[in-house]
C-alpha cells in the first residue's frame, strides 16, 4: 500500500501527496531502520524531514537510529551538527489492536537525552506543537493518541500562523481542591471526571495539560499544587516506572504537602 497517496493509516496526511508531490512526500518500503536513518542524514544535511511510524510501538525497530544517532549527533559533534527532524505517529490503547500496537512509549523515550517528546490533546495544540516541532533544531518525537483522531476543536483560520511552544504546560481547568497533571487523551478523561466531581460532590479539580513530556514544565505543576495542596499524576502507561512517578517525586521534593 502506498500510504503517502492514501494519506496514512489513520488518514492524518491525506491530500498532502496531491499538494506537495512525490519529491517532498515519499513512500518507502516498511523498513523503519531505513527511512528513519535516511531522515537523520537528511536532517544533518540541512532538511527538516517529518517521518511517520504507523505505530509508535515500532520505534524499537529503529531504536538505534533514534536514540543513539538522532538524539546524540549534536552533542557528539560539539554542536556543529543539528538534527532538526520530527518523528510522529500514534500510540496508546482503546482500539483493541493487540499488545504490539497499543503501547505507550513516552516513558522510554523520555529517558534518552537529546530528544524532545510532545503529546498534545486538542486540535489547536496539535497544530501549534507540530509547527513548533518542525521548526525546532532538535529531533522531536510527536506522540498522537489513536483515540484523539476522532476529537474536534477550534483552530485559527487558514493563513493565521501560530505555534504552541514546546515545554509549556497549560491549565485546562482551574480548581482549588486537587491538581491533576496529565497529557494526551488522558486530559479529556480528566476533564470529564473533573466535571462530574464538581457536579456530584462540589470537588473542584485543576487539570494541568503538560503537552510536552521533554522538556517538562514542572513550574506550572508546582504552582498549581501550591494552590491545591494535592497532586494526582495521571498517565496511560505501565504502573511500574511510568512517567507520572517523576512528576510526583519532583513535587514532593519541592512541596511536602503533596
Amino acid at each position: 500500500m502506498k500510504t503517502g497517496q492514501y494519506g496514512g493509516l489513520f488518514r492524518v496526511t491525506r491530500n498532502l501527496f496531491d499538494e506537495f508531490g512525490p519529491k517532498r512526500l515519499l513512500d518507502t518500503p516498511i523498513s523503519e531502520q531505513a527511512f528513519i536513518g535516511m531522515a537523520v542524514g537528511a536532517a544533518m544535511a540541512g532538511l527538516r524531514p517529518v517521518c511517520e511510524l504507523m505505530y509508535m510501538d515500532f520505534f524499537l525497530v529503529c531504536a538505534d537510529q533514534i536514540l543513539n544517532q538522532a538524539a546524540k549527533m549534536h552533542y557528539m559533534y560539539g554542536g556543529l551538527v543539528k538534527v532538526p527532524m520530527v518523528i510522529r505517529g500514534q500510540q496508546g490503547g482503546g482500539k483493541r489492536y493487540g499488545s504490539q500496537h497499543s503501547q505507550s512509549v513516552e516513558s522510554t523515550l523520555a529517558q534518552y537525552p537529546g530528544l524532545k517528546v510532545v503529546a498534545p490533546c486538542t486540535p489547536y495544540d496539535a497544530k501549534g506543537l507540530l509547527l513548533a516541532s518542525i521548526r525546532d533544531n532538535n529531533p522531536v518525537v510527536f506522540l498522537e493518541h489513536k483515540l484523539l483522531y476522532f476529537t474536534k476543536g477550534d483552530v485559527p483560520a487558514a493563513g493565521v500562523e501560530y505555534v504552541v511552544p514546546i515545554g509549556k504546560a497549560e491549565v485546562k481547568r482551574p480548581g482549588r481542591d486537587i491538581t491533576v497533571a496529565t497529557f494526551s487523551f488522558c486530559v479529556l478523561q480528566a476533564l470529564e471526571a473533573a466535571a462530574e466531581l464538581s457536579k456530584q460532590y462540589g470537588i473542584e479539580v485543576e487539570v494541568v495539560d503538560l503537552r510536552s513530556i521533554v522538556p517538562l514544565d514542572m513550574e506550572t505543576v508546582l504552582d498549581s499544587v501550591a494552590r491545591t495542596g494535592r497532586l494526582l499524576a495521571v498517565h496511560e502507561s505501565h504502573a511500574a516506572n511510568g512517567i507520572g512517578g517523576n512528576w510526583w517525586r519532583a513535587c514532593t521534593k519541592r512541596r511536602r504537602n503533596c
